[in-house]
């Protein structure tokens, strides 16, 4: 016996905006997506035939411009597609989000550009880390000598360029900026430095660079708040806030994660009683329907307020309008509070379904690992987006992060 009774099809019932043929097309991909999550686990890094699907399916080109082939897909459909995915695998659904998010990145920069990110390889993938934590010299003809690591980079087993963040010095070693670079993925060395007990096959290595140049062309200035440049004015997507972008779609993972523990409990949970009791089939018992009950609660008051979010970022960018230090913290809560809701409907779900959602062969305690690790992203931090949100709303204009 399986029980469903969740209402709408999600997560299209939660914005009327979202491209439901894209979404589909991760539905499908499921089964096979699904399929790899041992092989994902064992070896730290998504399997071939799950890369290729995916790129077979378009689904990590949600964000390449119309022009090189891509979707130029809103982040309704963005959130969406990614939840979609994680309902067969978390780590499945980061790196296609990461990717996803850092080939937007590249679609904000000038023609030159892209041009040659994506229209010199129409299926190019990026993998990124902003934080600038390597250097970038001046040489004489204008471009940059850069060295440093960049850790936790998701998805660079599967890319082909990477964007790093740099500090850029003086000749006397003074920083003056701080800013972005993007490096072929052949002139930049990956450890393997990702043991972690979830999201193991996210891949998330470290990036080194040993004095790689890069053309000036290839340096932006790192642009937060609402200041980064308008170079597509007839592509709104492009000109979407930045941070609340970067932080919002993490959590679209978080969704599917909770969702496909949802699925496994609503698919399992008439087989079996509750061991102590007299109850032989455990959807008989109220404590059972109480859990369950918020369980989708806590489910759909976060997918509510993702989406307020995406509908907010996505009608700011329509109109060619900066959102301003109040809207971009509200996504900042947003997306802290409903990771938050989403790891204790995981929780909940748990404790319907006992201790065997421990056992290694359970699909629940994968999910409970990966949403976890994924939890504790610093740009998602539910505390400090809080904290910064709150400041903002009493009016205290000193904020205690620039990541605005």
């Amino acid at each position: 016996m399986s029980v469903s009774g969740v209402p709408g099809d999600f997560p299209l019932q939660y914005s009327p905006a979202i491209d439901a043929g894209l979404v589909q097309r991760a539905r499908d991909l499921g089964p096979l997506i699904a399929a790899g999550t041992a092989e994902a686990e064992r070896e730290r890094r998504l399997p071939e035939a799950t890369v290729t699907a995916l790129a077979e399916a378009g689904l990590f080109k949600l964000t390449v411009p119309l022009r090189y082939g891509g979707h130029q897909a809103d982040f309704a459909t963005f959130l969406a597609v990614n939840a979609e995915v994680a309902r067969a695998c978390g780590s499945t659904a980061w790196v296609s989000s990461l990717t996803n998010i850092c080939n937007w990145a590249a679609g904000l920069g000038p023609d030159r550009l892209r041009d040659e990110v994506f229209g010199t390889d129409p299926d190019a993938r990026l993998c990124g880390v902003l934080a600038p934590s390597g250097t970038a010299v001046r040489t004489g003809d204008g471009a940059y000598l850069v060295n440093g690591s960049w850790g936790f980079a998701s998805g660079c087993l599967h890319a082909t360029w990477a964007l790093v963040g740099v500090q850029v010095a003086d000749d006397s070693g003074q920083v003056t900026e701080f800013g972005n670079v993007l490096i072929p993925m052949d002139q930049i060395t990956i450890k393997d430095t990702w043991h972690v007990t979830g999201m193991r096959g996210s891949g998330s290595n470290t990036l080194i660079a040993r004095d790689v140049l890069v053309p000036a062309h290839r340096y932006t200035p790192l642009a937060i708040g609402g200041d980064q440049p308008d170079n597509h004015p007839d592509e709104p997507l492009y000109r979407s806030s930045l941070v609340p972008a970067l932080t919002l779609i993490l959590a679209g993972p978080q969704l599917g994660l909770a969702r496909a523990a949802l699925d496994h409990t609503l698919a399992t949970i008439g087989k079996r009683g509750i061991s102590y009791t007299f109850y032989e089939q455990a959807v008989q018992a109220p404590s059972t329907q109480f859990l369950v009950a918020e369980a989708v609660e806590l489910i759909d008051t976060a997918a509510l307020h993702v989406f307020r979010s995406a509908a907010q970022i996505d009608q700011a960018a329509a109109e060619g309008r900066a959102m301003d230090v109040t809207e971009r913290l509200r996504v900042r809560m947003d997306t802290g509070y409903a990771i938050t809701r989403c790891r204790q409907a995981i929780d909940l779900l748990l404790d319907v379904n006992g201790a065997s959602s421990f056992a290694e062969s359970n699909p629940l305690q994968r999910i409970w690992r990966d949403s976890a690790t994924a939890a504790r992203h610093a740009i998602a931090s539910p505390g400090i987006s809080a904290e910064a949100y709150g400041r903002a709303l009493l009016g205290i204009q000193e904020q205690m992060t620039p990541v605005i």
